[in-house]
């Protein structure tokens, strides 16, 4: 009797064991899940950093007219009334261009 008592808890344990690695909701699942997890946030992460920056260039806009001005030079190439404007063909701004 003790025999048998102790064979059918060894396969219960066996059978709990195989249902913890390898079942539904299991260890290796929790693996599988987990990498695809770190994958995305991996690839978010770029992104992330990009909405940060443009959330800190939205509030410099709201706050003050040196970053619009900024702007205007970079994108439009503004040039104030003070100032000469040389253009030399053929070469490259740092920062723009490739």
């Amino acid at each position: 009797m003790l025999k048998w008592l102790a064979i059918v808890l060894l396969a219960l344990i066996a059978l709990l064991q195989y249902r913890l690695w390898f079942g539904e909701g299991g260890l290796r699942e929790y693996t599988q899940i987990r990498a695809r997890a770190d994958a995305v946030e991996a690839e978010n992460q770029p992104m992330r950093a990009r909405n940060e920056r443009l959330a800190a260039e939205v509030v410099d806009l709201k706050n003050g007219l040196d970053a619009i001005e900024e702007r205007a030079r970079s994108d439009i190439g503004m040039v104030r009334r003070d100032e000469q404007f040389y253009w030399v063909p053929d070469v490259d701004v740092a920062g723009e261009g490739s």
